[in-house]
Formats: structure tokens, C-alpha cells, sequence
């Protein structure tokens, strides 16, 4: 892992909280120059552990007023199926996140559809179109209770 020291944590933080900040103001918030600062985000970028900035959207707003976390049993665990599961996932924008997960299941998906009317047809056409899945269960969003989409990066204060 790429050696971080108290800087590169509040670069870090700082790009979390507002990745639209400037060089400048970021170069003043952690205590550089702007050409340091610079090189700096740079090397994180180069390292991965800067992977792109994005803007974060209301999906209320947008109209995705309902998320639906679901478990996902595959037929039987092969490679092929496995593969053929997420290739047919990643082609699906509904859905915003899916995780390979141990236990009972194999896969958790994230869904985010207009209202229930909508994730009924999402399930009827869409992902009951996915070869190899032998049983899913859906758990509708009541309230989201945090979405902070940022990292804890409390684990690494110790290795400065």
C-alpha cells in the first residue's frame, strides 16, 4: 500500500468533502504551496488511491424515490455463470451496486427504480432476464439513515 502521511490523509479528506475545490484552496487548507499540493493529488491519482471525482445526485430529486436492496441466489457456482451474472449486471443501470457476498446468498445488489410500481417491472422484465439466478429476495429501502459516500480513513492516522 502506498505510504501516506498526515498531508496526503488531509488531501484525502479534503477531496472527499469537495472534489471540486481548487488546487489553491486545497494547497491552503492542508499546509502547502500549490505546486506540492499539485504533485501530491497527482502521485494519488497515480497510485489509485484517487480513482476519479464525480458529482453526487439527489436520486429523490431525480425521481428515483425508491431503493431495494436485493439478495441474489445463483443456480449453481461455476465461473461461467459467475461471469455471465456480472457481465449481464453491468449492463443493467438500475442498478447501482452489486457485491459478491459469503453465506447464504451470492450477490447483493443495490437497486434504485421510480416507486414500487416500477421495481415490479424491473424485476418481471429485467432482472428475471438474468441467466442462472434460482431465487431473489427483495428488501424496499424504508429510510435511508446515512449515505455519506465517503471513506473512513481513521485507520491510517496510525501510520504516519
Amino acid at each position: 500500500m502506498h505510504k501516506l502521511d498526515q498531508i496526503d490523509l488531509d488531501i484525502l479528506t479534503a477531496l472527499q468533502a469537495d472534489g471540486r475545490i481548487t488546487n489553491v484552496a486545497l494547497a491552503k487548507q492542508v499546509g502547502l504551496s500549490a505546486t506540492p499540493c499539485l504533485e501530491r493529488v497527482k502521485s494519488l491519482e497515480a497510485a489509485g488511491l484517487i480513482t476519479g471525482y464525480v458529482a453526487r445526485l439527489s436520486a429523490q430529486a431525480l425521481g428515483l424515490g425508491l431503493t431495494v436492496f436485493v439478495q441474489i441466489a445463483i443456480e449453481r457456482t461455476s465461473q461461467n455463470l459467475f461471469e455471465a451474472f456480472r457481465e449481464a449486471v453491468r449492463a443493467i443501470p438500475e442498478i447501482e451496486e452489486c457485491h459478491m457476498v459469503a453465506g447464504g446468498y451470492d450477490y447483493l445488489l443495490k437497486v434504485r427504480v421510480p416507486d414500487m410500481e416500477a421495481y415490479r417491472t424491473f424485476l418481471g422484465a429485467v432482472l428475471s432476464g438474468i441467466p442462472g439466478i434460482r431465487e431473489t429476495h427483495s428488501y424496499p429501502v424504508m429510510e435511508e439513515v446515512k449515505d455519506s459516500g465517503t471513506l473512513s480513513l481513521g485507520h491510517l492516522q496510525a501510520q504516519t
